[in-house]
């Protein structure tokens, strides 16, 4: 059986399935990025929720594995050359798991890295737009009287929308035909901006039916489902 004990981060969750790859998350935008991917590909793997009620991001334990503490990170026995591999980081850990699976990236190079631009998309844009849009509008912003930082980001996240729309008219997703990481990464935080934000009405959501289509799509697919409440929450 593997043996994680070197890990300080198994003291505190430890690994009831030592030889399956340990996810360490909550269901957010960033971390259903990575449940989705291991639901779609099919890794066994064990799901340790980290409470951000109870600051497990700031706990020794996490910090040991992500010094960002940050969600998600995980923990696979099983990594490069036999020898187990912590990583944190949505994308990085996308991409990883897309790499040791052979599954949701294209193997065609051009492909291939049309497909990471769209993850960078997600990642240099999407997610932090969407985020601070996010905190002025559902949380501590919404209390400033000066809403100019509100609709700074209401303005670019609209813009962005808006590239997405464009790239998907005619398409099925984002790469095409093809389901991809791209889309792993992309979509939760559309669905996340509209249903947990609650700002469609703010961006003008009605106007973007093709993201409306293929996020419907997205969610109806069972591995999405299962994903999108990963870890489960106590």
């Amino acid at each position: 059986m593997t043996d994680l004990s070197s890990f300080p981060i198994t003291h505190k969750w430890p690994a009831h399935h030592p030889d399956r790859l340990q996810l360490y998350s909550l269901p957010t935008p960033n971390g259903v990025k990575v449940s989705i991917m291991l639901e779609e590909c099919g890794l066994p793997y064990e799901a340790h929720l980290v409470s951000f009620e109870t600051n497990d991001q700031f706990s020794e334990a996490f910090l040991s594995l992500n010094p960002n503490n940050k969600i998600p990170a995980i923990l696979d026995p099983n990594g490069p050359n036999g020898q187990p591999l912590a990583l944190f980081e949505s994308g990085a850990i996308l991409l990883y798991l897309a790499e040791k699976t052979g599954r949701f990236l294209p193997g065609d190079p051009a492909l291939r890295y049309e497909t990471l631009q769209w993850l960078m998309f997600q990642m240099g844009g999407i997610g932090p737009m969407f985020g601070q849009l996010g905190f002025f509008h559902k949380f501590a912003g919404k209390e400033y009287e000066d809403k100019r930082p509100r609709d700074r980001y209401v303005a670019e996240s609209r813009r962005l929308l808006g590239v997405l729309d464009a790239r998907l008219k005619g398409r099925s997703w984002i790469m095409g035909e093809d389901y991809t990481i791209a889309d792993m990464a992309i979509l939760p935080w559309v669905r996340n901006l509209v249903a947990f934000y609650g700002a469609g009405e703010l961006v003008g959501y009605a106007d973007f039916a093709e993201v409306q289509r293929v996020l419907e799509v997205f969610v109806s697919r069972p591995a999405v489902q299962r994903g999108l409440n990963m870890p489960p929450r106590s």
